[in-house]
């Protein structure tokens, strides 16, 4: 990296730079949980429960970094986490009959 001329646009060259960083990060959390959320997804379609409820956790944990890191909203989180808590637990109940 070439050192900068210090000049009139130089905290905005800077700030450029933080941005594209910071969004090939984020981008980066976002897939992890749309994968995290799609292998839940995936094992209850193909109804097993077993490995769905083992990814709950990595899933939510997922999530609540992200919220805690300001890439998705503190709501979006909370709201992702109930549909796949009810989702696996109207699986579950299915199959207990």
């Amino acid at each position: 990296m070439t050192k900068l001329k210090t000049g009139r646009h130089t905290s905005s060259i800077y700030e450029s730079k933080k941005s594209k960083k910071r969004n090939k990060l984020n981008s980066i959390l976002k897939k992890k949980i749309k994968k995290a959320i799609k292998a839940i997804k995936k094992s209850v379609e193909n109804k097993d429960i077993k490995t769905a409820v083992e990814q709950l956790p990595i899933a939510f944990s997922k999530l609540d970094k992200a919220a805690k890191k300001h890439v998705i909203h503190n709501n979006t989180s909370s709201r992702q986490k109930a549909k796949l808590s009810k989702l696996i637990s109207k699986i579950k109940s299915i199959q207990k009959k």
